[in-house]
Formats: structure tokens, C-alpha cells, sequence
């Protein structure tokens, strides 16, 4: 094919006006013979070695043309500028003569052998055509020819083993084809042998079905006479039932006179047991009002989770003696309902640690944010005491507004939000429900040792997904 081919363009005779005789053609012969049609692989390597050139000949050797393409980068260069750079090798053969020198520099001892025309015999017979164009030295178009006989003959070894292996896979596929169908013609058989055997039991069922309907036929003659008799039995059966059911009317105004009369009385003895119960109720209060007024003690202000907040003190106080019993082993959702119910709880939540397990796909801030405005709608319901951590070295800006009843601390630098959990339940009484919210095992089994109740992350996700 042409070097500039897919654009069609035939590099024009060599003995015309701007091109002087070369290797391959005998000075003062007759008209050169025409550019020979070269392979499509043989064009664009010639393409690609000129392409390769370019930048490093001067700008005074380039053609005009050419100057612009080779600023290209390398990559777009031969992609580019082929049709420029095909028409300046044919057209202009002071150019080539120069690109010629360059390319068999680089080509080294082969560049050499295509020059003398004793190119090595396992030299690609492209690379060899491409610099024989290029440096035409005798024989240069045998070899082009030759090259061009070599691409051909690998195209058609190529499409003769593609259609090998079509017809391999046509013959494998008709194979396979076969196999299916002796095994479908197989399972058709066995289908047919079971059909058959199946009609063969139906007949024989219909038979037995006949045999039970006529039986069935005689039972119903002899049901209907005995129905006769039954419902003579029936209807005397019915007198009778009539005569007891008078009795029972009878006997059932009795015993609701019976039970009006226990009514009355157990309204007495429950009046009795009401007085009672008030009376120790009132017991209890006055007894708490005369500890309350003997023990002197004024309202508080603080809650102890609040000197905590102030002080963020390194406390080291040792586990009050008692408060583990009042710790529970217990992972069940349902658990945090009951146990925000007892009076005066105190619910501590590690605030990130549930936060990147329920809704870890939203930024910081709006983690926070969610999760304070959702503790906020459960201290407005239960009334409890809330608190919730976070880790930072101080203060994050962003926060929402604090809704009334719930506490946001934030650890300090060098401590973690765990410490300052179990530095809260620390400070507790003995006695007061404290339930803490964190899935890290850590956390849980610290706070346990000093008596709270420590629960999984996912039961209030799902208590706050339940508001």
C-alpha cells in the first residue's frame, strides 16, 4: 500500500523534478520506475523512525511543514503528522538523505547490513524494508516486496488459524450438541416409561375409586335409616335438655345472689388493706422528711458529673466498696427502657464511638449534632440526667444549642474520652443507676467494675430511631 496511506496519498516517481536519482535506479536511464506499494506495517514504522528524528535535526533542515509537527509530543507526533511527514519524504529527497543519516545511526550494525544489502536473514523483515526505503540501497525494493510477502503470509497464517479454530469450536459445539441430545432423548424415554407407568396406577386407582364409590353408596342408604332413628332419639334428647335448662336458670340466680353478696365483702377487706397500705406509704415519707431535716442537707445545685466537668481533675480514687453489685452483664436493647426508668438514672454516652457505628457517614459536626438533638428528646421524656463525651484535646466549635438536661463534655488534651467516662461513673454514689452507652469492650468492662450498667451502642441507635 502506499507510505501515506489511510490518506491515499502515492509517493510520486523518483527521477521527477525534485528528486535525484538514488540507489536502486541506474543514472542517465530512461523514466524511474514509480514508488513501489508499500505494506501498511512498512509505512507507518517509516513513519514512526522519521517522527523520531525530527526534534533532533536543525531548524534550517526542516521543512516548513514539518516544523510545526515536530514540537508535537512524541506520542501525537507520528499519530499527527503522518500525511505531512509521508508527503515531505517522497516529495523532498534532500530530507530524506538527512532523516536517513539519523535512523541508521540509531539502527546501528543493521542500519549498516540494509546499507551494504546483507541484512541478517532473522531481522524483522518490517524493520529491514523501513530502512531500505529510507537509505535505497540495491535491491531495496526486493526487500520491500519481500516484507511485504512476510506480512501477508503471517495475515493469512492468521486467518487460517482463526478459522481452524472456528471450525474446531463448530465441531466442538456439534459435539456438545449431540451429547445433549442423547441425554434429552434419554430423559424423554424415561419420561415416556414413567407416563406410562403412572396411567397404568391411575386405571388402577379409577378402579378402586368405582369399588369405594358403590361401598360408599350402601354406607350413606344405611346412614339415612339411622338418621331417621337418631332424630327420633333427638327430638326426645330436646324435651329433656329443655326440663335441665329450667333447672340450671334456676340454680344460676342462686349463685349470683351467692356472688353478690362476696363482692361485698371483698370491697371490705380490699378498703382494709388500702387503709394499711397508705398508712405505711405515710410512714415512709415522714420518716424520710425527719432524716432529710435531721441531716441538715440543702438543696444542690451540682450534680457530681459537674464537678467532674469543672474540675477535669487525674482522679485515682479506688472503686467505692459495694458498687459493683449493683453492675448488670447484660447486652439487651431492651435493657436501656428499663433501666432509664429508675429514679434519678444518669445516662452516660461515649459520644463517638456510637455516633461512627450508627451514622459514620456524615462529617463530625453533624454526627455531634445528631446525636445531642436526639439525647435531648430523651432527657425531655424520661427526665433522666444525660451526658455525653466526646474525644478532643478542647472545645470543637459548630456544636448545636445544648438542649436543656443534657451535659457535653469534651476530653482534655492527653486524656481520652474512656478515661473521663469512668471518671464520671467514679463519681457517682453508691446506689444511683448509672447507664453507660459505648461498644468498646474496654469502656464497658471498666465501668462495670465500679457498678454501672454498661450497654451496647446499638440500643440507643435504636431508641433514638424509635423517637
Amino acid at each position: 500500500m502506499p507510505l501515506t496511506e489511510p490518506y491515499d496519498d502515492h509517493l510520486p516517481e523518483e527521477g521527477s523534478s525534485t528528486a535525484a536519482p538514488e540507489g536502486g535506479a541506474e543514472p542517465g536511464a530512461g523514466a524511474p520506475e514509480p514508488e513501489p506499494t508499500l505494506p501498511e506495517p512498512v509505512r507507518q514504522r517509516i513513519v514512526t523512525l522519521t517522527a523520531a528524528v525530527l526534534p533532533g535535526l536543525p531548524a534550517d533542515e526542516l521543512p516548513v511543514p514539518l516544523r510545526r509537527v515536530a514540537k508535537f509530543a512524541p506520542n501525537r507526533r507520528a499519530r499527527l503528522g503522518a500525511p505531512v511527514i509521508a508527503a515531505q519524504l517522497t516529495a523532498d529527497p534532500l530530507f530524506r538523505q538527512r532523516v536517513t543519516a539519523r535512523v541508521l545511526a540509531d539502527a546501528g550494525d543493521l542500519g549498516a547490513a540494509v546499507v551494504e544489502g546483507t541484512a541478517p536473514a532473522a531481522a524483522d523483515p518490517v524493520e529491514v524494508a523501513a530502512l531500505a526505503y529510507l537509505a535505497r540501497p540495491r535491491g531495496w525494493r526486493e526487500l520491500i516486496e519481500a516484507s511485504g510477502a512476510a506480512v501477508r503470509a503471517e495475515a493469512d497464517s492468521a486467518v487460517v488459524a482463526e478459522l481452524v479454530r472456528e471450525a474446531e469450536q463448530r465441531a466442538s459445539r456439534a459435539e456438545h450438541d449431540r451429547a445433549v441430545a442423547r441425554v434429552e432423548a434419554e430423559k424423554l424415554r424415561d419420561e415416556v416409561a414413567r407416563v406410562r407407568e403412572e396411567l397404568g396406577q391411575l386405571r388402577e386407582e379409577n378402579r378402586q375409586l368405582q369399588r369405594t364409590l358403590r361401598e360408599t353408596q350402601a354406607r350413606e342408604r344405611r346412614a339415612n335409616e339411622l338418621l331417621a332413628t337418631e332424630r327420633g332419639r333427638a327430638a326426645r334428647a330436646a324435651a329433656d335438655s329443655d326440663a335441665e335448662l329450667r333447672r340450671a336458670r334456676a340454680r344460676l340466680a342462686e349463685a349470683e345472689a351467692a356472688a353478690g353478696v362476696a363482692r361485698a365483702s371483698a370491697k371490705e377487706a380490699r378498703s382494709v388493706d388500702d387503709a394499711r397500705l397508705w398508712l405505711l406509704l405515710e410512714t415512709i415519707g415522714q420518716a424520710a422528711v425527719g432524716l432529710r431535716r435531721e441531716l441538715a442537707l440543702d438543696p444542690v445545685e451540682k450534680l457530681p458529673a459537674d464537678f467532674v466537668a469543672d474540675a477535669f481533675a487525674d482522679s485515682s480514687a479506688v472503686t467505692p466498696a459495694g458498687t459493683a453489685a449493683r453492675a448488670r452483664d447484660t447486652d439487651d436493647p431492651a435493657r436501656l427502657d428499663q433501666l432509664l426508668a429508675l429514679p434519678r438514672a444518669h445516662l452516660v454516652v461515649d459520644g463517638y464511638n456510637v455516633t461512627k457505628r450508627g451514622f459514620g457517614e456524615m462529617s463530625l459536626e453533624q454526627q455531634r449534632k445528631r446525636l445531642i438533638t436526639g439525647l435531648g428528646g430523651i432527657a425531655a421524656q424520661t427526665g433522666d440526667e444525660v451526658t455525653v463525651v466526646f474525644d478532643g484535646a478542647e472545645r470543637m466549635h459548630g456544636l448545636p444549642p445544648t438542649p436543656r438536661g443534657v451535659r457535653v463534655l469534651f476530653s482534655r488534651k492527653g486524656e481520652t474520652a474512656d478515661e473521663l467516662i469512668r471518671r464520671l461513673v467514679r463519681a457517682e454514689p453508691a446506689g444511683r443507676p448509672v447507664v453507660v452507652v459505648s461498644s468498646d469492650r474496654e469502656v464497658a468492662d471498666g465501668v462495670r467494675r465500679h457498678g454501672a450498667y454498661p450497654l451496647g451502642a446499638d440500643s440507643l441507635l435504636r431508641r433514638l430511631a424509635r423517637s
